[in-house]
């Protein structure tokens, strides 16, 4: 009888054994592992010195969407034109620790500090179209601007009928404009043209730029030829000749083949312009901050590369090359390449 009795309590130890057992093993497996955390998607800033102007509009549309394409977001900054708030907005994007800043600088030495910062923080930044002076920069982008003053004045040698030349340009802290008197000095150093004055339209300031060219119909040397920093200097200064001497012919260039100055090319009122490969500018700036985002390196070879000092160090640089627009190949340049389309440049 004990046997017996011992035999049925092991059976039951037994039984229990195994129902635990199963138990634990269902909750074992009914339990999730936890999935990995989402990758962070890569993140570009984009800090531009304004919107004001067309040609910037067009530049940050492309950046943004080839970005987007690589699967990468972009956070954009717009300074206004003021320098302090682009500094502001540069440490607002190192506080989201954004994983590459492209830069489009307010001014050539005022965001030196902020970029120093970004870098402590191994943050890679791209100068874009404007060198960035004494600040540690991983990449300055642009097109060639001392070629886009050479082209100028070339160009302007083949249409201004005498030596008295005006230049209009933009602000004298942006280093391009500094690159263009060297590129039109260059071209005219042992011509007869001479600069008679250049002036710098401070904050890009289109009434100051009007104000100068009506200062100059009214002095006593008549202009014989008009260089301005960009093709909303020359609007401006082809307004004021169409006030004062609306009959006579005063050769005028600019730069970026906005839509009003290829309308003025086609009326006869500017002579030419420099376009500058933008859209390639843009794209090229973009997947490089993606590039350089994720730690990979650019490859150069599509490109002239070089590097220039900016003050800080020996600043490896990505250089695409202007061409001059006038009547005779504005077809071919900004229509054909979908720059603009005809109907807006032949607009009635």
């Amino acid at each position: 009888m004990l046997k017996k009795y011992l035999r049925v309590v092991l059976l039951f130890a037994v039984c229990l054994a195994l129902t635990v057992s199963c138990k634990k093993q269902e909750a074992a497996s009914t339990v999730r592992q936890p999935s990995p955390a989402p990758a962070r998607p890569i993140t570009i800033g984009f800090s531009i010195d304004t919107l004001a102007i067309e040609r910037w509009q067009r530049d940050l549309d492309v950046f943004i969407n080839k970005v987007k394409e690589m699967g990468a977001d972009v956070i954009v900054q717009n300074a206004g034109n003021n320098i302090e708030e682009q500094n502001r907005q540069l440490m607002y994007l190192l506080e989201r620790n954004v994983d590459c800043v492209v830069v489009l600088p307010k001014e050539a030495t005022s965001i030196s500090e902020s970029v120093a910062k970004l870098r402590a923080k191994n943050i890679p930044v791209i100068s874009y179209d404007r060198l960035a002076l004494n600040a540690d920069v991983n990449l300055y982008l642009t097109i060639d601007s001392e070629k886009v003053g050479e082209q100028m004045a070339q160009e302007m040698l083949r249409r201004a009928n005498g030596k008295n030349w005006y230049c209009i340009l933009g602000p004298s802290e942006d280093y391009n404009m500094i690159l263009i008197m060297d590129g039109i000095n260059r071209i005219i150093r042992n011509t007869s043209a001479h600069i008679n004055h250049t002036f710098y339209t401070d904050g890009w300031n289109y009434d100051l730029s009007y104000q100068e060219m009506v200062r100059i119909l009214k002095s006593d040397t008549f202009p014989d030829a008009i260089i301005c920093g960009n093709d909303a200097v020359a609007a401006s200064v082809i307004q004021a000749i169409n006030r004062y001497y609306p009959d006579t012919n005063i050769p005028v260039c600019g730069q970026d083949a906005d839509i009003s100055a290829c309308q003025y090319i086609v009326q006869g009122k500017q002579a030419f312009t420099i376009y500058k490969p933008i859209i390639q500018l843009a794209e090229v700036a973009a997947e490089c901050a993606v590039h350089l985002a994720k730690h990979e390196e650019i490859n150069e070879s599509r490109f002239r590369c070089s590097v220039i000092d900016n003050g800080f160090a020996k600043i490896p640089t990505v250089w695409l090359e202007p061409v001059h627009v006038d009547k005779y190949n504005l077809d071919k340049i900004i229509i054909e390449s979908g720059f603009h389309s005809a109907a807006s440049v032949y607009k009635e």
